[in-house]
């Protein structure tokens, strides 16, 4: 394999984590084996990007819409994840890795919500890398949340229509702290963004695999920042501005 330039790696990588339940399926598993082992594959994910010095990586782990799936397995999701922030934690704080969230975080179960809440607490003066965890996350309910903030504050006062920009609305966005991702990786080859950061995913590079989740590690990662390292990111312009911007 070739070797990765450490000078353009990407700052901001998002995955869209998806093929769980078609890797247990194949197997003749549940697909709440299927989501356990997926774990795997993000602990493996996270400790790449964090070796290899990627500041920022946002996961896809629970959209709203996912909240229409089985109770029964939306139970073992949310156990899932109870379990991952405090066997992580360690791990985290020992790495310099800050845990943040972005999404309705109101709707997780209480017990839930207090191990996210403290796992954020604890490691929120760490440096080296950001995870965020997209959980009741949606694109266009986080662009509806925005909208409405800025409705509220206009009504206040402390807004003017006049100084709307996309800049001024990116910060009513929950990735307001947030560059936005340089790269989308999407697992298990389907080819939708399944309300993911639409609004942050403008100028993004996309990677689709078909490699499911569960599969998918440390290696077939380097692979998509391989493939992205080769792509000339033109954001509008022309190679040849690129080039030579003057």
């Amino acid at each position: 394999m070739e070797r990765l330039d450490p000078d353009k790696l990407p700052r901001h990588v998002a995955i869209i984590m998806d093929g769980n339940g078609r890797w247990a399926k194949r197997r003749g598993l549940t697909r709440i084996a299927g989501h356990q082992k997926g774990t795997e594959s993000v602990r493996d994910i996270v400790r790449t990007s964090r070796e290899l010095g990627i500041k920022w990586l946002t996961l896809y782990a629970f959209s709203e819409e996912n909240w229409k799936r089985p109770s029964y397995e939306v139970k073992a999701l949310m156990g899932l994840l109870n379990r991952y922030l405090k066997s992580e934690l360690k791990e985290m704080l020992d790495n310099g890795i800050r845990l943040a969230c972005i999404g309705q975080t109101e709707k997780l179960p209480p017990e839930v919500q207090r191990t996210l809440w403290q796992t954020i607490e604890e490691t929120e003066h760490n440096t080296e890398m950001t995870l965020t965890l997209a959980l009741s996350y949606g694109g266009r309910q986080e662009i509806v949340r925005a909208v409405k903030k800025m409705l509220g504050d206009i009504e206040k006062g402390t807004l003017q229509v006049n100084r709307i920009t996309e800049e001024r609305l990116s910060e009513y966005l929950y990735t307001a702290d947030t560059p936005d991702p340089d790269l989308l990786i999407r697992t298990s080859g389907e080819y939708r963004i399944s309300n993911f950061l639409l609004w942050q995913v403008a100028y993004t590079e996309i990677f689709i695999t078909p490699t499911l989740w569960p599969d998918f590690r440390k290696e077939r990662y380097l692979e998509a920042l391989l493939d992205y390292q080769k792509r000339e990111r033109r954001f509008g312009t022309t190679g040849e501005q690129t080039i030579h911007p003057e």
